[in-house]
Parts: C-alpha cells; sequence; structure tokens
C-alpha cells in the first residue's frame, strides 16, 4: 500500500529531472536508485525531505535533491517533503522552532515584528537567531529521525497485512479445491 499511494502522489521521474533548478546535478540524476521506491529509499527519502524542510533558507529542494543523490534514496520524494513547509505553513513552524530553541537556551520569548530589511535581518540574527536555528536544528534532526522509523514501520505493517492477506486467499483457495475434489470423488 506505501509504495502504491507514494507512487500516485510523487512527481514523474522526468519532471524532476527536467527541473531547472536541479539541471545542477547533471548526470548524477540518472543513477536509476534515485527512483526506485522501495523501504529504504522511501524511509531515507523522509528523513532528508523532513530534515531539509526545517533549514530556514530558500532553496530546500536543491538541498534535499544533493542529499539524497549520495545516500541513493528516492529523489522525488525528498525533494516533495521539504513542501512541509511551505509560504502557509513556514510561519507557524518556524515560530514553533524560535519558541522550542528560546525554551531549550532558557531565553525568555522576545517579541519582534517582521520587516524586510537587512538592517531588521541584522538585529534579529543577533536577538532571535540563536534560539531560532536552534529549534531548527531540533526539529530538523527530530522530524528526520520519527519520519524514517514511521516510514519502516508503516511499510513493514503493509507488507506483513498483504501476506496475511494471500494466505488467507491460498487457503481458502486450496479449501475450495479439496471440496471439489471431494465432490467429483463421490
Amino acid at each position: 500500500m506505501p509504495k502504491k499511494f507514494f507512487q500516485r502522489i510523487m512527481p514523474r521521474h522526468e519532471t524532476v529531472r527536467n527541473s531547472r533548478s536541479l539541471k545542477i546535478f547533471g548526470r548524477l540524476l540518472h543513477d536509476a536508485n534515485l527512483w526506485h521506491m522501495n523501504r529504504r529509499s522511501a524511509s531515507g527519502a523522509f528523513a532528508i525531505g523532513l530534515f531539509c524542510a526545517f533549514i530556514p533558507v530558500p532553496f530546500q529542494m536543491v538541498l534535499a535533491a544533493g542529499a539524497a543523490i549520495p545516500f541513493r534514496v528516492n529523489l522525488p520524494l525528498s525533494v516533495a517533503l521539504v513542501w512541509v513547509s511551505n509560504p502557509i505553513t513556514m510561519p507557524v513552524l518556524f515560530y514553533f522552532c524560535y519558541l522550542l530553541g528560546a525554551m531549550i537556551l532558557d531565553q525568555p520569548e522576545q517579541q519582534f515584528m517582521f520587516e524586510l530589511s537587512w538592517e531588521w535581518l541584522g538585529n534579529s540574527i543577533t536577538t532571535i537567531g540563536p534560539a531560532f536555528l536552534l529549534g531548527c536544528l531540533i526539529m530538523a534532526v527530530v522530524s528526520s529521525i520519527v519520519g524514517y522509523f514511521a516510514i519502516r514501520l508503516l511499510w513493514r505493517q503493509s507488507v506483513v497485512s498483504a501476506w496475511r492477506a494471500r494466505r488467507v486467499r491460498m487457503s481458502a483457495h486450496l479449501k475450495r479445491r479439496q471440496e471439489k475434489k471431494k465432490n467429483q470423488l463421490r
């Protein structure tokens, strides 16, 4: 089930391969292992994608692709998962990261008003920056570990469930064959 679900929602490998932002990887994108879907590649892609989703930079997809290639995990899935932090969810996620970092550093929560200027950015790096970056790092590590093991567990449960269903079908089929033979012998 997970394999079919992921294959249905993932972009086609031709689309990802032809993406302008991923052209920098060139022929590395032709490795067949980057496009296979199995338990190892899916769980690794979740770990990479969720980790990169919490890195506060504008080129998260390129980072995810760059990490997926040497780890040889599913590239489209790792690139798609960085969209957990999209323009709609990013303010909430990053504010939570800031609160987490401030709590761990035992700093009081500072009120701030976002402003799109270099001056604001420079001031913010010194005031809220350390707490924000620590919170992002912690959330990146925790979410990637949880995502990795959750996908491995879900995949395993799906396989075991499919095996059980197959065993039930085979058992029912054998019973029907035995009954049919009994009826023929009468």
